[in-house]
């Protein structure tokens, strides 16, 4: 639950709020200013955005290449921690072999 200060806005007005920062010409801070957001939330939005149009960093990763990457490395540790636990049960059973 978020603090009941906390404002939801949807994803078109996101949407426009980034729009509105690319075709103005005016920085984050006047932008939010303007729409009486925090600059800090719409800054947060325009760098997904571009991120996720691959305007962001060089080699950065848009939202869905992290949130795939964050899948596979679960994945990659859940399957490590079942090999160990195979590897522990193929000790433990030959060596009851052995007896």
């Amino acid at each position: 639950m978020g603090s009941k200060y906390t404002k939801r806005y949807t994803e078109e007005f996101k949407r426009d709020a980034i729009a509105l920062v690319d075709s103005s010409g005016k920085t984050v801070t006047a932008v939010a200013r303007e729409l009486g957001i925090s600059s800090e939330s719409l800054r947060g939005w325009y760098r997904k955005a571009k991120a996720d149009r691959g305007e962001g960093t060089p080699g950065g990763l848009s939202s869905a290449e992290r949130e795939e990457l964050h899948r596979l490395r679960r994945e990659n540790r859940e399957q490590q921690q079942t090999i160990e636990i195979l590897k522990k049960a193929t000790a433990f059973f030959v060596k009851e072999n052995d007896r």
